[in-house]
């Protein structure tokens, strides 16, 4: 009977959680190329205008990488009727906020403000795909701020080659851009003339290579004509970038590398895997292995590890769905004198079990209702909405997975896991990183 119960209130919690994150939208392009999608909600006097272009680190030429990241911060600069240096003034005066980032595969800027400020956001959104100025001081000056980015974020951060991918993707990656980083070589970057940037924003920074989402407290009708008042005058410079997939040769037998890190002092053992696209089902049941072993601390391997064996301080993972392919990072740091080798083991044994064994029914459950939790809380604000409805369009060519892609973590059985655990997590198609404190001189 108290099997029953529980079936049951899972059975309502599930149907709860679907009526409620029902988002309503429409969509539609202009003649121009420009998608744009459009989210009311009108519970609260706020609006988000966002703008995804499809361009990231991985559209890059050799030689030339870090392009993406640099157009994130050189596109805040100012435009022909927004002086330089007063982007950011402009959004916090009128009581907005605003953001952008970088990813291999897009680039997403976005405002949110009181609803009675939409139109500025559009008109702003407008003027920096319209008419950005891209010159020598705009460049020099973003130059720095992205050196002193990968200062902080990569060269002096523990684990930074780690948790930004550059001392593990060029070993997984021999051919597909996603070798390298998306903060990319600073000598690129130095090296690259004002030309070669005004030809990437012309070629990547046009209305048919974007989506614009509106989300929040609007009207329909007011909201696209403001739209096409401000977008649909937009030209492109150029035709629709034209993408194929690099292909990447499976890995076929296990990578051993060892890599040193000055700012750190306890070492890290990684196992770093290649992994399907962001847009096959196996990427989702991926989601679900990553948390069972290492989502928090009643994961699998951190109770074994941490709490139990004491063999680690803490054990990590970073699951990274991408366009063409994606990544998978696991490891461990070690507590006292245990070994690198016997953090592996014991990764490995956990490992084997899912490939082996199906996993409890106790734990597929709390899985499906951790995934419930994370697919509600995407979407429980005007921000989240706005970049879920951008990312579907744009990467997955599918808006309506804002209310459709929890389904397919729901269609996820015990028996994928284990199949996809066989598949993908094989010993002989990855990556083993001994990650070491840089050695005294």
């Amino acid at each position: 009977m108290k099997k029953n119960l529980l079936t049951v209130a899972a059975a309502m919690l599930l149907g709860s959680l679907s009526f409620a994150q029902e988002v309503a939208y429409e969509e539609y392009d202009l003649d121009n190329g420009l998608h744009v999608i459009l989210h009311q909600d009108n519970s609260a006097p706020v609006v988000t205008t966002s703008v995804m272009y499809h361009v990231g680190s991985k559209d890059e030429e050799p030689g030339r990488t870090g392009f993406a990241h640099f157009f994130e911060h050189l596109l805040f600069e100012g435009t022909e009727n927004i002086e330089r240096g007063e982007w950011f003034g402009i959004v916090s005066s009128h009581g907005g906020s605003n953001n952008a980032n970088t990813t291999q595969d897009r680039t997403y800027y976005y405002e949110t403000f009181p609803s009675n400020n939409l139109e500025l956001g559009l008109w702003m959104e407008s003027e920096r795909m319209m008419h950005p100025v891209i010159n020598q001081i705009g460049v020099d000056t973003q130059n720095e701020v992205v050196k002193e980015e990968k200062r902080q974020r990569i060269d002096n951060a523990p684990y930074g080659k780690v948790i930004y991918g550059t001392g593990i993707n060029p070993f997984l990656f021999k051919n597909h851009p996603y070798k390298e980083s998306v903060i990319g070589s600073m000598e690129d970057l130095d090296a690259a003339k004002l030309e070669e940037f005004r030809a990437f924003n012309e070629k990547f920074y046009n209305p048919n290579n974007a989506v614009l989402v509106v989300a929040g407290d609007i009207d329909f009708s007011d909201t696209k004509k403001m739209i096409n008042d401000y977008f649909a005058p937009i030209e492109n410079h150029a035709p629709k970038p034209e993408r194929t997939v690099v292909k990447e040769e499976p890995i076929t037998a296990t990578i051993m590398e060892t890599e040193y890190d000055s700012n750190i002092q306890i070492p890290l053992k990684i196992f770093a895997y290649k992994t399907p696209s962001m847009k096959e089902r196996d990427a989702y049941v991926l989601d679900y292995i990553s948390t069972l072993l290492t989502g928090g601390k009643s994961s699998r391997l951190y109770k074994k590890m941490v709490d139990e064996q004491k063999i680690a301080m803490q054990v990590l993972a970073f699951p990274r769905s991408m366009e063409d392919y994606g990544t998978y990072i696991i490891g461990a740091l070690p507590l006292a004198d245990t070994s690198l080798e016997t953090l592996a083991e014991s990764i490995d044994e956990e490992i084997t079990k899912i490939q082996t064994e199906l996993i409890t029914e106790r734990e597929y459950q709390k899985l499906r209702n951790q995934f419930e939790n994370n697919f509600v809380n995407s979407n429980s604000s005007i921000q989240g909405i706005a970049n879920s409805l951008a990312r579907y369009y744009m990467l997955y060519g599918d808006t309506s997975l804002v209310n459709k892609e929890i389904e397919i973590y729901r269609d996820i059985t015990r028996e994928d896991i284990k199949r996809v655990a066989n598949e993908y997590l094989k010993k002989n198609q990855r990556l083993e990183l001994d990650y070491l404190p840089e050695p005294a001189e």
